[in-house]
């Protein structure tokens, strides 16, 4: 178990606060902070909501907590108290804070922590005109810790309304992807992955994985040009699985969605691994996913599959693919990305 980061800490050390009969806490971290709700408010009935599929099972394992992992918060009744902790995008967070007035009653009392680097100032703008009562509870460790009271309540959420459709031009192709907030590179073509669709040499048949498929663009670039490649699509983040799928539908694919805490829940091999691999965790710099990812991939591919990656051209993969690979081709390096790719003898 981690440490606990500043923003539970700073939590902790207002432990009068925590108390509920029936509390939510959401986007937790991976630290140690549920157990230690659990032993604080031991008759109380603690749920955990999460979008990432990792810190979902990490809860499950906690001992009292009840685990959800969605693209939407569960119909929970009678919940008196929310945690939240402050996510990295502000879009993510008006989204969450419409959920939130949509289960809340005019009992309920929300607490929102995060780190200042991280934007958690932005809450008491983004809620301030939608609750009756707003304070600074706390302040710490370079991290707030604010309190919303009566919250005015939202009729209903749905996380179609927060849908943006954006045109993709890449490598002769254009058409339309759905993302929502909280997805990577939200609403837009992120350059890293521009450069390796413009360099992606794949069979018209086969089967092939994207490992972090966010909005699922590279599947559908790929099922527009090879309509006939059984396609897997995986990411740790159910909203980004939301938003794929929304993608695949409005282009006319279908492909196999697979929430997963790295390549854990994935089953099969293939025949060619895409990835544009995450290397941040919250706000953090985050090597062990893509590390891990390369590390396995192996065990997923048929006999002759081949990997292809993008990445900052900063980040040190050549060595970790050769170590895995024993070659790591550069097909197209710049000064920002490259694009690398090796192949299972």
């Amino acid at each position: 178990m981690q440490k606990l980061t500043n923003p539970s800490l700073l939590l902790l050390r207002n432990e009068e606060e925590l108390t509920g009969q029936h509390i939510l806490v959401i986007n937790h971290q991976r630290d140690g902070f549920l157990s230690e709700l659990k032993q604080l408010a031991v008759q109380a009935t603690i749920s955990a909501f999460s979008y990432d599929f990792a810190a979902h099972q990490a809860a499950t394992k906690i001992a009292g907590i009840n685990s959800y992992v969605s693209h939407s918060l569960p119909a929970l009744n009678d919940v008196d108290l929310i945690i939240y902790y402050y996510p990295k995008s502000k879009p993510e967070a008006q989204m969450m804070f419409d959920n939130i007035r949509a289960l809340c009653s005019d009992k309920t009392r929300l607490l929102v922590v995060g780190e200042n680097k991280g934007g958690v100032k932005s809450a008491e703008k983004q809620l301030q005109d939608k609750c009756e009562a707003h304070y600074k509870l706390d302040s710490a460790k370079h991290c707030i810790l604010y309190e919303f009271a009566q919250l005015q309540p939202e009729a209903h959420f749905d996380i179609a309304s927060y849908r943006q459709t954006f045109t993709i031009a890449v490598a002769g192709q254009q058409f339309e992807a759905v993302s929502v907030p909280g997805v990577f590179n939200h609403g837009k073509l992120d350059v890293g992955t521009k450069l390796l669709l413009e360099n992606l040499e794949l069979p018209a048949h086969g089967s092939m994985l994207d490992f972090g498929c966010g909005a699922g663009i590279i599947a559908t670039f790929v099922l527009n040009q090879s309509p006939k490649i059984r396609f897997s699509c995986l990411d740790v983040n159910a909203l980004a699985l939301y938003a794929c799928e929304q993608t695949l539908n409005l282009n006319g694919h279908k492909a196999e969605l697979v929430l997963s805490d790295g390549l854990k829940q994935l089953k099969g091999r293939f025949d060619a691994i895409i990835s544009n691999p995450p290397f941040h965790t919250g706000i953090k710099t985050d090597y062990d996913i893509a590390e891990g990812f390369i590390q396995g991939a192996a065990a997923h591919m048929n006999k002759g599959a081949q990997l292809h990656i993008v990445a900052n051209s900063f980040l040190k993969y050549p060595p970790l693919i050769e170590a895995r690979f024993g070659h790591c081709d550069i097909q197209v390096k710049n000064t920002k990305f490259a694009v690398y790719r090796a192949r299972l003898n």
